[in-house]
């Protein structure tokens, strides 16, 4: 064991490897820790010397090698003793060696410098390659019918890019992208907001539907949703389904407020109301032939195309918006971007519902 120059004094924990995945590789930056001497604060440069002198055993080689004056090293070697309360070096004719606090501190310096070139790479990797890892959020119900024609595609071309899925309302999923909880969000209706970019994707439409016999002929296309689609086109007929059957919707959606107060305006007031917690058990319970069902135009139709038809084409429809939403200063990666522009094209792609 080598000499210690002074009182020998108990040496303050070290734990720099820690560190080294959160900061950049920087002259100058410093860690910093509160140990038994108080505050020690450690230049990332004098580390880099330091590692650099005990390489090659010399101040003198090591400032050739640094392309710095030796007396820069001095100094920082000085500072770094003086910081750690110890002595790392001892000088002789020969050159350097470490003491055993020195030896101590190169396997911690090692670490950091390796966990700072990992970073290094880790960032570069998702500036330049189709990597990383982010957060989709959407409603179940949206997602049931959109993530199937997202996802097979995007996994197949981007077998690096880790996706989870975060299921909640529009309106969570606005303000956890708003407060950086998830990066990207598929909404309904978002409202604007200064920090948020809204990208329209497609076009939906809250309606009234009913379950159809399952030999009713089935028009093509957005031909679907027009008169000759429809459950029926005798207004007297629906009214009577109304009153007869319990409406079934999802208490917590306003715009199924809205239509049942439309409905009210015209005297189509259903004698029995049944709230529900989600679309997906109105949409089961329509299909079971429970009553009729208020359904964004999608949700009733994945699944299930032509089961569930629109009650009457002179009902009132609330057109809704689906949007994808991102922070303007969302990192624009390789991968940020491959999958805002596959959220973007899958959107485009959905099929018409008959709503302009």
């Amino acid at each position: 064991m080598g000499a210690v120059r002074g009182r020998r004094r108990a040496q303050p924990s070290l734990s720099l490897s820690a560190a080294a995945a959160a900061i950049p590789a920087a002259p100058g930056l410093a860690l910093s820790r509160r140990g038994a001497y108080g505050r020690v604060v450690i230049d990332v440069a004098q580390l880099r010397y330091f590692r650099e002198i005990a390489r090659l055993g010399s101040m003198s080689a090591a400032a050739r090698a640094l392309k710095v004056r030796q007396p820069t090293l001095s100094v920082a070697m000085r500072q770094l003793e003086e910081s750690l309360h110890t002595t790392l070096l001892l000088r002789h004719r020969d050159g350097v060696s470490l003491t055993a606090a020195g030896v101590e501190l190169l396997r911690h310096a090692e670490e950091l410098f390796a966990g700072l070139d990992r970073a290094v790479a880790a960032i570069a990797g998702l500036e330049r390659d189709l990597v990383g890892t982010y957060v989709l959020g959407c409603h179940e119900s949206l997602g049931a019918y959109f993530l199937p024609r997202l996802l097979p595609g995007f996994l197949r071309e981007a077998p690096e890019i880790v996706l989870t899925l975060h299921s909640a309302s529009s309106s969570e999923v606005l303000r956890a992208v708003v407060e950086r909880e998830i990066p990207f969000g598929v909404v309904v209706n978002p409202a604007s907001h200064p920090d948020l970019v809204i990208l329209r994707l497609f076009r939906d439409a809250v309606d009234l539907f009913v379950v159809a016999d399952a030999d009713a002929p089935t028009p093509a296309g957005a031909a679907f949703y027009g008169p000759e689609g429809c459950f029926t086109d005798d207004l007297a007929v629906a009214a009577a389904l109304l009153r007869d059957r319990p409406l079934m919707f999802a208490g917590r959606v306003q715009e199924c407020a809205w239509l049942m107060d439309q409905l009210a305006e015209r005297g189509l007031v259903p004698r029995r109301l049944l709230s529900c917690g989600d679309f997906e058990l109105v949409k089961s319970l329509a299909l079971a032939g429970v009553g009729p069902a208020i359904l964004p135009r999608r949700i009733a139709a994945y699944g299930h195309e032509g089961r569930l038809r629109r009650l009457h084409p002179g009902l009132p429809i609330h057109p809704d918006q689906i949007s994808l939403i991102y922070r303007a200063d969302l990192p624009k990666t390789r991968a940020a971007v491959f999958l805002k522009d596959a959220l973007v094209r899958c959107g485009q792609q959905m099929p018409d519902v008959g709503v302009a």
